[in-house]
């Protein structure tokens, strides 16, 4: 949706929103505003995230800071023209807080079916509470770790790192020098031990008949894996 590295069905598209959303980034809208922002000014003035702000900013603080509804709009139409038009992807956007307290009722309500109060709370805060924790610091790893840590196979402007534990956590997401230097490509993880699930998961969707127009890495020279 942010680079559109593939091409689905609009039904698709909006689960795939819907799933996004849950897990505690802000709402589909807003997510792909800042990261189209962040590739366009990586590591440079005007980057939402940038570790030359400060490794613990770029993790964290960024989204501690609230420049206003006027500011927030123009952002919205600066960088995300295409999705605002659509009006399914504006409710999804809106029910951003609503469906994580839409999940912890339905998994309250599973755990008490199966073992009364105490599972209830026990679905709850393994569901909902540590299940985000972790979700969204592995996310905040690719914005800190990711520009800090690693290896480079392309020569960038930014100082985007291939980091294979962040690689690990986010399903692909921390080859993220590769997906700096080629932005549109579905593949993230560009060499043979390189392993990208989210990838994996897209040539399924593809081999089902849900997915199309899937854009491959471009063959490209590539510096040493051991470049710093």
């Amino acid at each position: 949706m942010t680079h559109l590295s593939f091409s689905t069905y609009k039904p698709v598209r909006w689960l795939l929103a819907f799933i996004g959303g849950l897990a505690g980034e802000g709402s589909v809208i807003d997510w792909v505003a800042n990261h189209r922002k962040h590739h366009a000014h990586s590591d440079q003035e005007g980057d939402p995230h940038s570790p030359h702000d400060g490794p613990w900013w770029s993790h964290i603080f960024w989204l501690s800071w609230w420049h206003g509804s006027e500011a927030h709009a123009a952002h919205i139409k600066r960088w995300v023209p295409d999705l605002v038009k659509d009006p399914v992807l504006r409710w999804i956007g809106a029910m951003f807080l609503p469906s994580h307290f839409l999940v912890a009722g339905i998994l309250a309500a599973a755990g008490y079916a199966y073992g009364g109060w105490w599972m209830a709370a026990s679905f709850v805060v393994w569901g909902v509470f540590v299940r985000l924790v972790f979700v969204l610091h592995s996310t905040w790893f690719v914005n800190s770790a990711s520009h800090m840590w690693g290896y480079r196979n392309y020569e960038t402007t930014d100082d985007s790192r291939n980091n294979w534990w962040v690689a690990l956590i986010t399903y692909g997401e921390g080859w993220h020098n590769n997906h700096h230097a080629q932005q549109r490509s579905a593949a993230h993880g560009h060499r043979w031990w390189e392993i990208d699930v989210t990838y994996m998961t897209i040539r399924l969707m593809q081999f089902c008949g849900l997915a199309w127009d899937v854009v491959q890495p471009e063959p490209k020279r590539t510096t040493p894996a051991t470049d710093r």
